[in-house]
């Protein structure tokens, strides 16, 4: 009879060795993915925890040492199939340079590589630790718009409630002490991440029964946003009260973090109240040596992790090689039926990052003025790209023009999209308030969209069709006071040639 506790020593160091040398072929081929995304977490503070993720996890794996060593490692090729469908996505973020998809790929891919390698058994005992290795990847700064605009809405909502009168335009708002404004350092990402990650740690030590982990988890994240509310609300009320000399400039951060250690230390205690202890003979708590119960060839399973994963950087490569195209050039409106070139009737341009080419004119028919700005991109990579966050039509810290509404308005023109998204500017130029619409909406190699998932993914389809990723946004821009009437005239006039202008530019690649 075969013994199998005498034959799992011989068998764990040896499928160590090959995971460890797998792992090390799938980051030699995502190196630069890896390496971006350890930027990030040295660059900024919001990601910073990420350090010590992949050791919490390796410290969470050997608590766990005891079980495993029960167990028999058990190849399995299954989970190759969805780590090739997770390569084809890192290729999809990578065409598109979109950081967010290609880190959380990377991260995906290097799990299913270990559950490949040693199997759904062992790999159900180190369930958690592996999906802790999730929250290194820095996501969530897209929550960061909505996040200041709740933050503002409770902020105004609080002040009106306790008496104080309150004049709100978008972000900002004036009391009768001062200004104030919801900038990004006021959305309460940096809490709600640390949060989370902290909290999800808690719940698996402090918890058995899923139903209270997910509790304590759906706690972590919505204690957070609340907390971060009311430190806006008592930032700005200790500044009204103290006459601006309290809580505000640096102590403004500092009163904040004070406050969140408060809040997040009572979660943790209450927390802690309902902690619960495994039963020794819970599943997890392993006596016995788990048999083997068959399982694909281990040579099998790496050489085809091997090929999967270099897949995917070998067809950028080749995709990028044969996409490459000149400098973009784009040329001028021409003349329209009834509009004319005039003068512009503001300074404002959008703070869109390095564009491959530019165009912005003013046009009048007599009956008012319209702006027109196009951001053509070509080439594009993780320094320059149409669709990202940091392009945006006003920035946070903008002291002459800030945007006061968003929205979105239908339309039914030639050459149109069906729907164009809106915003409202309110411009302090030369000391006197103005306000101007704005619709904008994106072009990608001859297809209209106002959506930046549709945009990234008609723009990944284009490249791996071979037709490049050019790519343009289009605004429009009026004085408010006739602003639906002006930009739909000038929009059914332009549009044709419009079209026609982004088409040439795109044949001259």
């Amino acid at each position: 009879m075969r013994d199998e506790t005498a034959a799992l020593p011989r068998t764990w160091p040896k499928t160590l060795l090959l995971l460890l040398a797998t792992m090390a072929w799938v980051l030699f081929w995502y190196w630069d993915t890896a390496r971006a995304m350890a930027a990030i977490w040295a660059r900024s503070d919001t990601y910073a925890h990420a350090f010590v993720v992949p050791p919490i996890s390796l410290w969470l794996i050997w608590r766990k040492r005891n079980d495993l060593a029960l167990l028999r490692p058990e190849p399995t090729f299954w989970f190759v199939l969805p780590l090739a469908a997770t390569v084809f996505f890192w290729l999809m973020g990578e065409l598109t340079a979109v950081n967010a998809l290609t880190q959380f790929a990377l991260v995906v891919t290097l799990i299913l590589t270990i559950i490949s390698i040693l199997g759904v058994r062992v790999s159900r005992q180190i369930a958690f630790p592996l999906a802790f290795l999730l929250l290194c990847v820095p996501i969530g700064e897209f929550m960061t718009p909505t996040l200041m605009e709740w933050t503002a809405w409770f902020t105004v909502l609080a002040l009106r409630a306790s008496g104080i009168p309150v004049i709100q335009e978008g972000m900002q708002f004036v009391i009768p002490s001062g200004a104030w404004s919801v900038v990004e350092a006021c959305s309460g990402i940096r809490y709600l991440i640390a949060s989370i990650t902290v909290g999800t740690l808690f719940a698996y030590l402090n918890y058995v029964s899923f139903r209270r982990r997910l509790i304590f988890i759906a706690a972590s994240f919505i204690v957070p946003v609340f907390a971060n509310w009311l430190r806006a609300y008592m930032i700005v009320m200790i500044g009204h009260l103290s006459g601006n000399t309290l809580a505000v400039g640096v102590d403004h951060l500092i009163y904040g973090w004070v406050f969140f250690g408060i809040v997040i230390m009572a979660m943790f205690a209450i927390g802690a109240r309902w902690s619960e202890v495994a039963p020794a003979g819970m599943p997890g708590h392993a006596t016995q040596v788990a048999k083997a119960t068959g399982g694909s060839p281990a040579w099998f399973v790496v050489v085809t992790i091997a090929a999967a994963t270099a897949a995917g950087p070998l067809a950028f490569l080749t995709i990028s090689n044969a996409d490459k195209a000149a400098a973009a050039t784009i040329g001028e409106l021409h003349a329209l039926p009834a509009w004319s070139k005039t003068p512009a009737f503001t300074a404002w341009k959008p703070a869109y990052d390095r564009p491959s080419a530019t165009l912005q004119e003013t046009f009048d028919d007599g009956n008012g003025k319209v702006g027109i700005y196009i951001g053509y991109y070509r080439n594009q990579d993780y320094e320059r790209k149409l669709i990202t966050s940091t392009n945006m039509l006003v920035t946070s810290n903008d002291s002459i023009w800030s945007v006061i509404s968003r929205g979105s308005s239908r339309i039914s023109l030639p050459d149109m999209p069906l729907q164009v998204r809106t915003a409202e500017i309110l411009s302090k130029e030369s000391g006197v308030e103005s306000r101007f619409i704005v619709w904008q909406w994106y072009w990608i190699n001859g297809h209209l969209t106002t959506s930046d998932i549709t945009a990234k993914l008609l723009t990944a389809l284009s490249r791996l069709r071979g037709n490049g990723d050019d790519s343009a946004v289009i605004m429009l821009y009026a004085p408010a006071v006739l602003a639906p009437a002006r930009l739909a005239a000038f929009a059914e006039a332009a549009s044709p040639q419009i079209e026609q202008l982004l088409a040439a530019t795109r044949e001259a690649r």
